[in-house]
């Protein structure tokens, strides 16, 4: 069984403090930022910082745009913050290079043997990108959120600050 719990939601859902708050509960968290640096983005940088002041202070903080190489080193209960940046770091990937690396991605998530926590931005409820790289974003996140789900022990959406859990309340999809 694995023990990852996946917690979505739009953009300022609450989908961060929730998986903060389910991580709070265990002790020696490792929180793996998935963002690339942008000093020069003002409104980034802020909302960095609201998310590190309210973070405990001892939990470890990796900050990387690679996710990979972490899991498959790393042992104790894991807080990633979002998948967003990982599906950012392989829009370059085209086909086979980006299945195989969305299948490693799902093979280290389930095969670790802590706790892992992953935060994941719902993407494609609304407008449609006039932009290819925007669609491709979008594919694949909901390509890995979907692929993600099937693993978790726990799955979570957030919205407008409430937290559902999906497990206790779905259809099963064929296929």
């Amino acid at each position: 069984m694995s023990h990852i719990i996946l917690v979505s939601g739009g953009i300022k859902s609450g989908k961060s403090e929730f998986a903060e708050y389910l991580a709070s509960k265990e002790k020696n968290v490792t929180y793996i930022a998935l963002s690339e640096n942008r000093p020069n983005d003002k409104l980034w940088c802020e909302k960095i910082k609201v998310h590190r002041l309210r973070r405990p202070k001892s939990w470890k903080l990796i900050e990387t745009e690679n996710l990979i190489p972490i899991i498959k080193v790393d042992k104790g209960v894991l807080l990633i913050d979002s998948l967003g940046g990982f599906i950012v770091n392989s829009l370059r990937k085209k086909g086979d290079e980006w299945k195989n690396c969305l299948n490693n991605l799902l093979l280290y998530l389930n095969s670790y043997e802590s706790k892992i926590i992953i935060v994941g931005e719902q993407t494609g409820w609304g407008l449609v990108s006039e932009y290819e790289v925007g669609n491709l974003y979008t594919d694949r996140l909901g390509i890995c959120l979907k692929e993600i789900t099937k693993i978790s022990k726990e799955n979570w959406i957030t919205i407008n600050g409430k937290a559902i859990q999906l497990d206790k309340m779905f259809f099963k999809m064929p296929g």
